[in-house]
């Protein structure tokens, strides 16, 4: 078996080679949106769009002065002669107001590239590279999506490396610990290798056929170290302690694969499942992430059930050797004072005073999760970066200098022969939309409207905006004190309310808060159905797995408590930076993205994964004739230390992201670090015996199920009294 593994590792090692150069930096919409769409009409027929790269050109003198026009001009027509430019808007040598700053100092000049994501990404990156710094007087600096994502990568590459030189370590030190032995603390470690490189091959393969996220490969990389370990540590734990009990290798891991082994066999399927609902959603970047959570679930699995066994019967006692902090342990209890252990003492402290336990819990979580009401839904764009990062400095720079020029305009565009020829259709149509609140002015071949009224002739000749069969009409936003961004709740709202409009012809609505708000419609249309049918998948398994109709019920009910907790905590922090001036910066976000709450679906996983760890003992006791006090305290006993130290170790791995300069790796690492930890503590070593102990036998009830247990119990000779 450990041959046949090795060699598969081997073939998927050399698959995984070049995966992360061929995966998609940023695939959060389909081609099939209306946001995605109307960009697509605005690119073939307009020569527009949103520019990929904001090129800004900085000078001490005045940006009209002889030698930075030149130097300006020179830069611009290297660009317009690139082929792999689609179009340049410069302030050279034109000279059009809107991209030049009152001061005269700054100037600006507007790049998009041709080809797919991929060739204008490299386009973009190498115009980056070659053309940011000094360029005579001028200094130029790059900002715009292009930039931001170029930036990103870097900050990301570097993060992950600082993570690994602080999370290895410790991670290492942890298992040590957990496993009390360097032969088993490598048993979990070979796992989460296999695991991790047999799906990334699998990813690699699943480039040639649909788009992947490079994010994808960040949670699968650490999903498939976070579920090795806890599964390899129940696995060898009960081998332990059946080897203690049986005293012959073979008939030990027999009973581990009986006990333990049934119990990773249905983990694995309620993580799976969990993941899977992520399907559901028709966005390339949540698509990504279940291909490859669902893959190193599977794989983790079927490594933990087939390398595991094997190296056990082939360890047997020396799975136990190299304990290096044997010295700092305390002795070894008799096997008669087992039950009196921590964790049992807490099972029954909790057991009696569960009211209070469990109203001060459900307070705690409360008080956690009451921030998750300021939730404002949106986008990071280029908040994702850090306040020094100079691509950061740059993008807030245009914004305020170029309001007018670069906001996040909305796009909406008329298709259909109808729309060209009809000016009086453009016409009325127009006036509507410049009725709409939030909007100052619509420009189209028409004219300019505001309130409802032509305010003036067309700004521009009418290619600008009629061109084959279709009609551009551009809307200014009001602004307030700053200029709009697209990417917050407003900028969403006013897409929708655009949307809402009726139209003469199909119309198609663009621009950041277009694509927002598709986002949110995906969203609202698929989540509620994909998380109904991850509750109900995880609920037949527990019911399957338990016996019990209520524990199931429990075990869903506090997942989402612990969950609501954690997002609460997140809000706080990062979107309304109240500890922000300690722990991540001066001040917060202003929106949560909108994707963030989705990492939960790997949360919800590892959260049921403990509850695995916990139930799988409880039930067992039961089963062999306890009562519940006893039974929890018991099942708490076997498992308690187990599953803090697999959520330590998962902790340890996903908060080392937090490190990283990226507002989003932060999010994520800090809200899964948090939401095992929350879920390990106050969740299971306090809320569930609580309510286990307030529900009594109620636990257990499960029509016409619970006689027959019991008289299998009476005939087998297996039940006990505690």
């Amino acid at each position: 078996m450990l041959l046949l593994v090795s060699l598969f590792g081997c073939v998927a090692a050399v698959g995984a080679v070049g995966t992360h150069a061929r995966l998609s930096p940023e695939a959060i919409l389909p081609a099939s949106a209306e946001s995605v769409r109307a960009e697509a009409v605005l690119v073939s027929r307009f020569g527009a769009g949103e520019p990929h790269l904001m090129l800004l050109a900085t000078t001490s003198g005045s940006v009209d002065g002889q030698r930075a026009a030149t130097s300006g001009r020179d830069l611009t027509d290297r660009l317009a002669a690139d082929p792999r430019t689609a179009w340049v808007r410069s302030y050279w040598p034109r000279h059009p107001a809107g991209l030049r700053t009152a001061d005269r100092h700054r100037a600006l000049i507007l790049v998009r590239f041709r080809g797919d994501e991929r060739a204008s990404r490299a386009a973009g990156d190498d115009v980056v590279a070659r053309y940011t710094g000094r360029a005579g007087p001028l200094r130029v600096s790059a900002a715009g999506t292009f930039a931001v994502l170029s930036e990103s990568d870097r900050l990301s590459e570097r993060g992950l490396h600082l993570a690994e030189i602080v999370a290895m370590p410790l991670v290492l030190l942890v298992l040590l610990w957990t496993f009390g032995s360097a032969v088993a603390a490598l048993i979990p470690v070979a796992v989460g290798v296999l695991a991790v490189v047999s799906t990334t091959a699998f990813l690699r393969l699943l480039t040639e056929v649909t788009t992947v996220s490079a994010f994808a490969l960040n949670i699968t990389t650490a999903l498939g170290f976070g579920l090795a370990v806890d599964y390899c540590l129940l696995l060898v734990s009960r081998f332990r302690e059946e080897l203690a009990r049986e005293g012959s290798t073979g008939p030990a891991v027999r009973a581990t694969l009986r006990t333990a082994g049934r119990a990773v066999a249905f983990s694995g399927a309620i993580v799976a499942v969990c993941l899977c609902t992520l399907f559901v959603l028709p966005l390339p970047l949540v698509r990504s992430i279940a291909y490859g959570g669902v893959a190193v679930v599977l794989a983790s699995v079927a490594g933990v059930l087939l390398v595991v066994p094997a190296l056990l019967v082939l360890l047997g006692e020396r799975v136990n050797r190299l304990d290096v902090f044997v010295r700092l342990r305390p002795r070894k209890r008799t096997r008669s004072a087992e039950g009196a252990g921590a964790w049992y003492r807490l099972a029954l402290w909790v057991t009696r005073r569960p009211a209070a336990v469990a109203v001060g819990v459900l307070l705690l979580l409360g008080l956690l999760a009451a921030p998750a009401a300021l939730t404002r839904f949106g986008m990071y764009g280029d908040r994702l970066l850090p306040h020094f990062s100079p691509v950061a400095r740059t993008s807030q720079e245009v914004r305020a200098a170029f309001a007018a020029t670069v906001s996040d305009r909305p796009s909406v565009v008329l298709l259909g022969p109808g729309a060209a020829r009809s000016a009086e259709a453009v016409d009325g149509f127009a006036r509507r939309l410049s009725r709409v609140p939030g909007v100052r002015r619509v420009d189209t071949v028409t004219g300019a409207y505001r309130q409802g009224r032509r305010s003036a002739l067309p700004p521009g000749p009418a290619e600008r905006f009629t061109v084959g069969g279709a009609t551009r009409l551009s809307v200014v936003p009001a602004t307030g004190p700053a200029p709009q961004d697209g990417l917050t709740p407003e900028g969403s709202r006013l897409a929708a309310r655009l949307r809402a409009v009726p139209a003469p012809v199909p119309v198609l609505v663009g621009g950041a808060g277009a694509r927002l708000n598709d986002v949110e419609g995906v969203l609202a249309d698929r989540l509620p159905p994909a998380v109904g049918f991850a509750a109900s998948a995880t609920f037949v398994l527990l019911l399957v797995f338990t016996r019990s109709l209520l524990i199931p019920v429990k075990a869903l009910l506090l997942n989402a408590l612990s969950l609501m907790a954690t997002f609460g905590l997140l809000v706080a922090v990062f979107q309304e930076g109240w500890p922000a001036g300690v722990f991540f910066g001066p001040r917060g976000a202003g929106v949560t993205d909108v994707i963030a709450p989705l990492m939960f679906a790997v949360a919800f996983g590892l959260s049921m994964d403990y509850e695995m760890f916990l139930l799988s003992r409880i039930v067992e006791e039961h089963r062999r004739g306890a009562s519940t006090p006893t039974a929890v305290a018991t099942g708490l006993q076997h498992s308690g230390r187990l599953f803090t130290s697999a959520a330590v170790v998962f902790a340890t791995v996903t908060a080392s992201l937090a490190l990283s300069d990226l507002l989003h790796l932060q999010v994520v690492g800090t809200g899964l670090a948090v939401a095992v930890l929350l879920d390990c503590t106050v969740i299971r070593a306090l809320l569930v015996p609580a309510l286990m102990q307030l529900v009594g036998r109620a636990n257990w009830w499960l029509p016409g199920a619970r006689t027959k247990d019991r008289g299998q119990e009476r005939k087998t000779g297996r039940a006990r009294t505690p």
